[in-house]
């Protein structure tokens, strides 16, 4: 069955006497017991709730994987992963990455003894090179945030399988529409929900899918023990957003495709970041892992004067940070998500003052280039 029938379906029940169609939010606390040392399946919603269940079953179905975990966001989705780490622990992780996952690692979690190596995962004889003796983990953006560089997931979890390393991909940007971790070989998928899954910027949340049954086990002691679970509106939320993950994504692919040639031939667009573009770095490897593209664009301007601009004169695409939602934003990621990013390291992975981030929503695809190009006159 395809991945969009199956989406269209998460939270379906045909077996309950009701017949509804979308499952119901279950917001309840607690369970009562039919009898002394009995249960329901069901005893406290952090341990399990029928709402979050159906998303997670769902989720898990969607990825191939043998069990989904929701949570309260993407952030306590990897506080949550990372709680499976050890002191002395090294774990590998994708240099230009998402700013709060950074923030996390480098100042939270190095507290408590783990130590984290940052490489270009795009390159995997880099992330070979990487690996200690000591090394627990590798953690990938399958799609780097920013900078759009591409990872051979396949590859990366081989290499990971031969020496006994975990392997975690964050896998936002391409959602398993476009793209299944699992299938590849890796051992857990990441995403931050309140993206393109939800699809609605309406909620926070974190998904994760397992593939093996006891690692499965050790991600729910965690998630119970832990507690950091998504809440049953917020699940329904994120199941009624995922019913349209295909068709949204396919109309803000459309339309992304479409802005990156605008931006290519402007005159004061002095690089552009999509992988959809037959020049980009990743193009033929994204081709032959992925069913698309993706509707992410970074792109640098001529000069600094021109992204307050952009941020501030545009009228479709909101400045705003976040992506993945039906409405199309942008941001600044030096000064925004990616602050907490040293100034020395973000200049030389790129991220700099003429460095913007566009998330291309479903609006028609001929607004939003004449927005853009009204703020660029």
């Amino acid at each position: 069955m395809q991945i969009a029938t199956q989406a269209a379906q998460i939270g379906l029940d045909r077996a309950s006497r009701t017949g509804a169609v979308t499952v119901p939010i279950y917001q309840t606390a607690t369970f009562r017991h039919p009898g002394l040392g009995q249960s329901t399946g069901y005893d406290y919603s952090r341990s399990g709730n029928p709402t979050r269940e159906a998303l997670e079953e769902g989720l898990a179905r969607l990825e191939g994987g043998c069990r989904g975990f929701a949570f309260s966001s993407g952030m306590a989705a990897i506080t949550t992963l990372l709680l499976l780490f050890k002191q002395g622990d090294h774990i590998i992780v994708t240099e230009d990455l998402y700013g709060g996952s950074y923030r996390l690692f480098e100042k939270i979690f190095q507290r408590f003894g783990l130590t984290f190596s940052y490489v270009d995962t795009s390159d995997t004889e880099e992330v070979a090179r990487a690996i200690r003796p000591e090394t627990a983990a590798l953690f990938v953006e399958s799609l780097t945030n920013p900078l759009l560089k591409i990872a051979d997931v396949a590859a990366l979890a081989s290499l990971c399988q031969k020496r006994g390393i975990l392997s975690i991909v964050d896998n936002t940007f391409l959602t398993p529409y476009l793209l299944r971790p699992l299938d590849l070989g890796a051992d857990i998928a990441l995403y931050s929900g309140s993206k393109y899954l939800a699809g609605h910027n309406d909620t926070i949340c974190g998904l994760v899918a397992v593939k093996d049954a006891e690692l499965a086990e050790r991600v729910y002691f965690h998630q119970n023990g832990g507690g950091a679970v998504l809440g049953p509106q917020d699940s329904f939320l994120t199941i009624r957003g995922m019913k349209t993950l295909s068709v949204r994504l396919d109309r803000q692919q459309e339309n992304a495709h479409a802005i990156a040639h605008f931006l290519v031939n402007h005159p004061k667009v002095a690089r552009v970041y999509y992988p959809g573009l037959p020049e980009h770095p990743g193009h033929d490897l994204m081709k032959r892992i992925s069913r698309g593209f993706g509707a992410m664009i970074a792109f640098e301007v001529t000069e600094p004067e021109l992204v307050e601009r952009l941020l501030l004169k545009t009228e479709l695409i909101s400045f705003a940070e976040s992506l993945g939602g039906v409405e199309s934003l942008i941001t600044f990621p030096q000064v925004q998500t990616h602050a907490d990013i040293e100034p020395e390291k973000q200049e030389r992975l790129g991220i700099n003052n003429v460095l913007l981030r566009l998330s291309v929503g479903i609006e028609d695809k001929d607004d939003l280039i004449a927005d853009l190009a009204k703020a660029l006159e």
